[in-house]
């Protein structure tokens, strides 16, 4: 794993553009789990009957059961060491924007700055009827959360059946398409379109580092390093060894 750590750290020392794609694996160990996995939200809510945008308005009163639950996880969560690991080798100059399939706003309490959120957010809620915006904060003590119009606010996560935000999409394929090295951190990556970063880094020449606890379908066709492991444990390793060779550089 030693030597590894140090591919790894070599490789992002001699890249000039580096990206992170983030999945819902950087933050279990925040204490929010995949939604997907036993035990997650989708295994107790029907996802069909509870996330879609036609479901929300169908009956928001209905989604916000779910929602009240996801935002309980959400609200508790702080953001642990792959986080802030992230957020430090921004301020380094050596991790330029992060993608991520979170809504959990972990990745800017961590301290980054450049953030593509695919999903959006859950910090604030709008009115898709007047268009007011909300902090989650401010209406916490609501059951259901309500805009000064009288209507029901949604949080400003995607829900299923709603569009990638264009720009968020523009944007990271655009810096894909030029980046050297892409850190794949908590995700299988098999979500559209998430999953076609991966490949837009490598057909332009780039490589990827993956830290996953178990191996996907990238690992054995498309990672050039991979680091298994949780992302807590594995990007503090990885941020030291990167440090030390900064240092040494200095000298």
């Amino acid at each position: 794993m030693e030597k590894l750590i140090q591919k790894a750290a070599d490789i992002i020392l001699d890249s000039n553009l580096t990206l992170a794609l983030t999945g819902a694996g950087i933050s279990v160990e925040s204490g929010i789990p995949d939604f997907r996995s036993a035990g997650g939200l989708w295994s107790i809510y029907d996802p069909a009957e509870y996330a879609t945008i036609d479901a929300f308005h169908r009956d928001p009163d209905k989604v916000w059961n779910m929602l009240r639950e996801m935002n309980a996880l959400v609200e508790n969560a702080k953001p642990n060491q792959a986080h802030t690991g992230l957020g430090e080798l921004e301020a380094m100059g050596l991790l330029q924007y992060i993608i991520t399939q979170n809504v959990d706003n972990l990745h800017q309490e961590g301290g980054s700055r450049n953030v593509i959120e695919y999903h959006g957010n859950s910090s604030t809620l709008s009115c898709l009827w007047c268009g007011a915006r909300y902090s989650s904060a401010e209406k916490r003590a609501e059951r259901t959360p309500r805009c000064s119009c009288g209507k029901t606010l949604k949080p400003d996560v995607i829900f299923f059946g709603e569009e990638i935000p264009a720009a968020a999409m523009n944007l990271s394929f655009q810096l894909a398409s030029s980046a050297d090295v892409l850190l794949i951190v908590g995700t299988s990556a098999t979500v559209s379109p998430a999953n076609t970063i991966p490949l837009m880094v490598k057909k332009r020449g780039g490589r990827l580092i993956e830290i996953n606890k178990e191996k996907t379908y990238l690992t054995g066709h498309l990672t050039d390093v991979f680091l298994e492991g949780s992302a807590g444990e594995t990007i503090p390793s990885l941020l030291t060894r990167v440090r030390d060779l900064k240092k040494g550089e200095a000298h």
